[in-house]
């Protein structure tokens, strides 16, 4: 659906604009904060005057007020412990500690995570305490004297060997199946080096590793030979080949960058400072290709665990030439980090939408509450996932790497299916433009790069039928909004009346599709699905409430278009 108020700029569709002339103020210091350079080309965009006044976004405002609560409401009326499908799923319910409330600590990757806060924060301090204290030895020692002062390169064999123990207290012995694989990938780039042997050898063999070790659970020992078989006693605290789809991405992201490097693909060193756009392509020179530089990379402790993904070249970059991390960002970024944990443990403690969601303790309900038990899933899909990102990454900041922020709208804050893509999982998506869509031809052939891309993300999250098909949907969701982009384009109709409501119109559509896919890819799968549209279209009351929905995500739809229109009254340009 036409759904994006403003001429896209040229450029891939999956990739971000940069922020420029950043003025926020009011609403639009919810916005989070990215790296960015100016833009002046940019700065000549025409921005509407404010309707935050006018009758009709006072209409708006008067909505809101009356639908957020219920929205609320709803999954805290089916959370009480009067409710008659209580019963159904309270024994899923642990002690928490907000209000003398149960929690509902169900899902298995935030509970992992949540029972480690106090370990992996003690791991943060003992990493910067560690850094701090090798820092004034060298300065003391003058241990690397043939160092430049202005870099950080003295720093990877500190990296290095804190990685190593971590990875050891990791995964035990499987530290040796980590390193095996680092190895031959790295042999791989050195052998191949600017060949086409070099890509084509670096994914097979990354993609076979992925496949293998989800297969056979991460090897074992004794399939190499039974006396081995102690060995598989000592596994340490996490399977190694849980965490592998993002050690692969760094491993592909070195021997890509060294190729294209090799070939002298992308920009040469201008000698200048260099922005979070420019870092990942420009290629260094050969030599700091190296096993020392590699390793410290692919092992770097604040992102080995979860991401978020950086490539090569940027995280070589930003030890080379350290960027400046003001004192204020990493504590406003704090702020927003405490913000969110807290957020989503209010709604677990308030909302046991998950125990709900897997007992299938949803008998008797409206379809009104099942659609908020999978409205709220989602919201929590999206909190559990932001919350350990922000998490490793507000580590990186204080270690002083930037790597991308994963995160950049609320998940209700999306109507295009394009940009909600640029906004989830940014890192992710960065690298999928970078090392897939641009080298499969791009914008050349949209509909075939899309098909495959998100083939591949779907597998790549994991082997199931259920990610297949919440790949397949969500390209075929896409497709749509290409089609009204290309037969309504803003750059021709954009100045119309009617034409933010057209696009209204057609947002409401994506956000369906978009809820309806990662229900699917996330939450309750096709059969749960299939449930759900029952409920909704073979009654009136289910065809009424889809109407009334309809409603509300027009009115949603229009005030997040001005919300956009808001960041760029600020001087903020996002294509999400």
């Amino acid at each position: 659906m036409p759904t994006d108020l403003r001429r896209e700029p040229h450029g891939e569709p999956y990739e971000f604009d940069s922020v420029y002339r950043d003025q926020r103020k009011g609403i639009t210091k919810l916005t989070v904060e990215i790296p960015s350079s100016s833009n002046q080309a940019q700065t000549s965009r025409e921005t509407s005057p404010s309707r935050w006044g006018t009758p009709e976004f006072m209409f708006y405002a008067i909505a809101f007020c009356l639908v957020v609560p219920i929205m609320f409401w709803i999954p805290i009326k089916l959370s009480s412990s009067t409710h008659p499908n209580y019963t159904a799923y309270s024994r899923r319910l642990s002690q928490g500690w907000m209000f003398g409330r149960k929690v509902d600590n169900t899902d298995h990757q935030y509970r992992t995570f949540r029972g480690n806060v106090p370990v992996l924060s003690l791991l943060v301090i003992f990493f910067l305490s560690s850094k701090a204290a090798y820092v004034r030895l060298n300065k003391r020692k003058q241990i690397f004297p043939s160092i430049r002062e202005e870099d950080n390169l003295y720093l990877v064999p500190f990296i290095i060997a804190f990685s190593v123990l971590m990875l050891i207290g990791l995964h035990g012995m499987s530290a040796l199946k980590v390193m095996t694989i680092f190895a031959t990938n790295y042999a791989i780039a050195k052998y191949a080096a600017g060949s086409k042997l070099n890509p084509i050898l670096t994914w097979v063999f990354n993609v076979a590793v992925l496949f293998a070790s989800e297969k056979f659970s991460g090897f074992h020992y004794t399939s190499i030979h039974p006396s081995l078989g102690y060995l598989d006693t000592f596994d340490g605290v996490y399977r190694w080949h849980v965490g592998f789809n993002i050690s692969m991405l760094r491993l592909i992201s070195f021997n890509m960058d060294y190729f294209w490097a090799c070939n002298l693909v992308g920009k040469p060193d201008s000698g200048q400072s260099l922005d979070y756009k420019d870092r990942p392509r420009t290629y260094h020179s050969l030599n700091m290709y190296r096993f020392p530089y590699y390793l410290a990379y692919a092992l770097y402790p604040p992102l080995y665990i979860g991401g978020p993904i950086i490539t090569y070249n940027d995280f070589l970059w930003q030890l080379c030439r350290p960027i400046p991390m003001p004192l204020r960002k990493t504590l406003g970024y704090l702020a927003r980090f405490l913000v969110c944990i807290l957020t989503l443990e209010f709604i677990l403690h308030f909302m046991y939408v998950v125990a709900i969601k897997n007992t299938k303790a949803w008998a008797g309900d409206t379809v009104a509450e099942l659609s908020m038990v999978g409205f709220w899933n989602l919201i929590i899909v999206w909190l559990k996932l932001l919350v350990p990102w922000r998490f490793f990454r507000l580590w990186a900041l204080l270690d002083g790497v930037d790597p991308p922020e994963n995160m950049v709208r609320c998940m209700v804050n999306n109507y295009s299916a394009k940009g909600f893509w640029r906004a989830w999982h940014r890192s992710y998506n960065l690298w999928i433009v970078r090392y897939i869509y641009i080298p499969l031809g791009g914008t050349g052939n949209v509909v075939f790069t899309t098909l495959l891309v998100f083939t591949f993300v779907a597998l790549w999250h994991d082997l199931s039928f259920k990610l297949l098909a919440w790949g397949w949907l969500v390209s075929l969701f896409i497709l749509p909004e290409l089609i009204a982009q290309y037969l309504l384009p803003a750059s021709k109709y954009g100045k119309n009346w009617w034409y933010r409501h057209i696009c209204a119109f057609g947002a409401v559509f994506n956000i369906l599709m978009m809820m309806a896919a990662n229900l699917v890819g996330f939450v309750i799968g096709t059969d749960g699905m299939s449930y759900m549209l029952k409920q909704l279209f073979s009654t009136w009351e289910g065809i009424r409430f889809l109407f009334f929905a309809c409603i509300c995500l027009f009115i949603a739809s229009q005030v997040m278009f001005e919300y956009r229109e808001e960041e760029k009254r600020r001087g903020i340009y996002r294509r999400c």
